[in-house]
């Protein structure tokens, strides 16, 4: 995955809570200058930044989805991202599963896993 400042990225499972990873992740892109859309089941604000309850309702749709969840989760964000016909999917360490990383590769979408963006981008 190459350009990363040219996409727009949707972080899923961010938290206002800053010692989570999610909140670290979201943070940290912004601060750098990349396009950032946050995704959490509860909604809100974060970093005065409206975040999207649905991944359905990011406008217009992400290049590239980052997830910072629990595998279970992310396994249903594939299927999201199928629907929507998103190209990219990141799996932050953590929030893989075999069964999400399948059903993705199948579908055609390029996925990254076990393997840090943030270190791999030089963010961190």
């Amino acid at each position: 995955m190459e350009n990363l400042k040219d996409k727009l990225i949707a972080v899923i499972g961010v938290s206002g809570d800053d010692t989570k990873y999610g909140h670290k992740i979201f943070r940290d892109l912004l601060n750098a200058g990349y396009k950032v859309e946050g995704v959490s089941v509860r909604g809100g604000t974060v970093l005065g930044r409206q975040i999207h309850k649905s991944l359905a309702t990011v406008s217009p749709k992400p290049d590239l989805v980052i997830t910072v969840v629990p595998p279970s989760v992310t396994e249903k964000i594939v299927a999201e991202c199928i629907a929507l016909g998103i190209r990219e999917l990141w799996m932050q360490p953590g929030s893989s599963s075999d069964a999400a990383v399948k059903d993705a590769e199948a579908a055609g979408i390029s996925v990254v896993r076990d393997s840090c963006i943030m270190i791999r981008s030089g963010v961190w």
